[in-house]
């Protein structure tokens, strides 16, 4: 348990400016700050951050929250996982008591697998630093591939011994679970007897991090002198609840504060490409693993940065394999960049070759859009056959489609029938046709998933009920819940209890007993839930309910208390007929009975309305004792409506 001290210490110095810089980059605008959105595909920034609130919200998809609530959806934390994940941020120490067998036995598997995974890499580390075939094979390995012991460190790297099961035994002796070891990817089960052997034995390891800097996966690369003979030299971990290929760029940890400031990301193939070009200098730069490139790792880079510069190697089957990627990324809204290296080198080979201002000088002066380079690497296989040069312009046509933005997809027809020497009018043609040939399929496809029409009637045996018409209820409940989340706290007025003694009674208070008194609820359970909320906060000992409700663990209830919070305007104006203008300073006692009268008044006219419907169906037209007794039920909540209105009707809320 994490006490109360330090929980408020933790809410009051994580500032959601920071927290949220460490996955999205933002840019100012106004007071606030934008970005993309990390919970969705998003392609124009439609996340917000406010640094005057301490919150943050996409107002495309709706998540978001407090810096506790964020890290809680981001990382999938529960509310004290998510206190500890900015504990050690803030560098806040926390003293807890020492778990139970029981709470430890319930702690979540994401987290036992993230757990494991950080001790099998400092394990890893530790082989290679500190053993005798860590430093004459490992770290051999690596210093021949040209890598400083500062890369090594950076990455940290490791070494996993040939021993087949040495750690899943040591792992095992320290207490980790043999389910964990399995479900983590760290161990494999024999078909013979069910023993446990290591998935790494005798590799050298790429740890795997995820953008927050947790180790989610691991690499490992069989040794030079062992590959003969070995069908796959690379091995990744498996797909898990911590770990998806399709979803991790290798080296993003490290490179996403170089890809914002730089804004602009290079995107290579393999784990040495990326640490070859740490080593030189240009550390903005990723890599899909060897996979391909997936929607998913798009959007992580374009939450950095929408420029991005595709790095091909001299392998032609390689660069006519990745054409799927490269329109991906113009779909995405990206402006793509490509650069092709000398033939037979790598970022990594041709690192080895180059001094670091070589290296940076060529990667700077030979990127080239992706129209020129896939207009040359065609038609050096067209040459003057029409059947091919037509192929050629239809690739072209078919990326230049792919580009969401009007106005640069313009450009570049401009640019393709210059290059293709056609007539511009034949490109924005053939453009056309491809976008509303793809819009066409789309909808296809989407009509496919629908519902039949004369499937979705009511059947004769449905119950079909009344939908009455639509009323303003909602929006008076969200008034009275808006000054519950801002005011519920404060003391609002004195009343006698039933021994006649004065007591002060909070907001929160009283509008649970006003509503009590007619036994009402709130229509909308999110409401219902933070009355309740803000009415234990009065009973007990009180917080400031607009910051209780902000950074509260549960994230519907902190992003509703940031829509109602964020509204600068005043709540309301509140007078009498023929008296002067109050303001909400003065009394609150002046303007929450008022709006719960007239919220009171909603809740009566919707029922009126109801009974009325109900007079007109011909069942209760048929049974006449039915309509006698909803006529005088009308008759009395008439009187109570008039009652209600004439309270209202006095005195007006602007």
């Amino acid at each position: 348990m994490i006490d109360r001290y330090t929980v408020q210490r933790i809410l009051d110095t994580a500032q959601i400016v920071d927290v949220v810089s460490d996955f999205v980059s933002l840019r100012r605008a106004g007071a606030n700050y934008k970005g993309l959105c990390p919970f969705h595909d998003d392609r124009t920034p439609s996340f917000m951050v406010s640094p005057a609130k301490n919150y943050c919200k996409c107002f495309a998809c709706g998540k978001g929250g407090s810096p506790v609530g964020f890290i809680m959806e981001h990382e999938q934390l529960d509310y004290p996982d998510a206190l500890r994940y900015l504990a050690k941020k803030y560098h806040i120490e926390i003293e807890e008591r020492e778990q139970t067998d029981e709470e430890r036995r319930l702690v979540s598997e994401r987290e036992s697998m993230y757990v494991l995974n950080e001790y099998a890499l400092q394990w890893f580390q530790n082989q290679l630093r500190d053993t005798v075939d860590g430093r004459a094979i490992g770290m051999a390995y690596y210093r021949h591939r040209g890598f400083r012991d500062d890369i090594v460190k950076e990455f940290r790297l490791g070494f996993s011994p040939t021993k087949r099961d040495a750690l899943c035994q040591e792992a095992l002796a320290k207490g980790y679970s043999r389910e964990v070891l399995l479900k983590t990817g760290l161990a494999l089960e024999s078909q013979e007897g069910g023993d446990l052997r290591d998935r790494f034995a005798g590799r050298v390891i790429f740890p795997i991090f995820n953008i927050s800097g947790k180790v989610c996966g691991f690499g490992g690369r069989v040794l030079d002198a062992a590959t003969k003979g070995v069908s796959v030299k690379y091995q990744n971990s498996p797909e898990s609840a911590v770990y998806s290929k399709k979803r991790e760029l290798y080296g993003m940890y490290q490179a996403k504060a170089h890809i914002s400031r730089e804004n602009s990301c290079y995107l290579v193939e393999g784990y040495t490409d990326v640490m070859a070009m740490h080593q030189m200098g240009v550390k903005n730069v990723v890599a899909s693993s060897g996979t391909a490139l997936t929607t998913e790792q798009i959007a992580l880079i374009h939450r950095f940065t929408p420029n991005i510069v595709v790095v091909y190697d001299g392998d032609a089957a390689g660069i006519k394999a990745s054409q799927r990627g490269i329109d991906m990324l113009l779909e995405a809204g990206m402006n793509v960049r490509l650069l092709l290296l000398p033939d037979g080198d790598d970022p990594d080979s041709f690192a080895r070759k180059h001094s670091p201002k070589e290296y940076k000088e060529y990667i700077e002066s030979h990127q080239v859009d992706f129209i020129n380079f896939k207009t040359n690497l065609l038609l050096s296989e067209a040459q003057n056959d029409p059947v091919k040069l037509s192929g050629l312009v239809n690739n072209i046509v078919e990326s230049i489609s792919r580009i969401p933005d009007a106005i640069t997809r313009s450009t570049y027809m401009k640019q393709a029938a210059h290059q293709l020497q056609m007539d511009e009018r034949l490109v924005t043609s053939a453009v056309a046709k491809q976008i509303k040939n793809a819009e066409e399929q789309k909808t296809k496809y989407a009509n496919q998933g629908e519902e039949h029409p004369s499937e979705s009637e009511p059947k004769p045996t449905d119950e079909v009920k009344i939908t009455l018409p639509k009323d303003n209820l909602n929006m008076r409940e969200r008034e009275l819940v808006r000054m519950l989340v801002r005011y519920g706290d404060v003391d609002m007025c004195t009343i006698e209890d039933e021994n006649g003694n004065e007591r002060v009674v909070t907001l929160a208070e009283w509008v649970h007993g006003s509503m009590a008194q007619d036994n009402l609820q709130f229509t909308e359970p999110l409401h219902q839930k933070i009355l309740d909320i803000a009415l234990a906060n009065s009973q007990g000992e009180r917080q400031p309910c607009d910051r209780l409700f902000v950074n509260h663990p549960d994230t519907d209830v902190s992003a509703l208390a940031f829509e109602l919070t964020t509204d600068e305007e005043p709540l309301s104006r509140y007078h009498s007929k023929n008296q002067h203008i109050k303001t909400d300073d003065e009394r609150l006692m002046d303007i929450v009975p008022l709006m719960m009268s007239c919220y009171k008044l909603g809740i009566v006219e919707r029922e009126l309305k109801r009974m009325m419907y109900e007079l007109r169906t011909p069942e209760t037209m048929a049974d006449k004792a039915k309509a006698m007794e909803l006529m005088r039920n009308y008759a009395e909540l008439k009187k109570i409506h008039t009652v209600l209105a004439r309270e209202c009707g006095d005195r007006v809320l602007l």
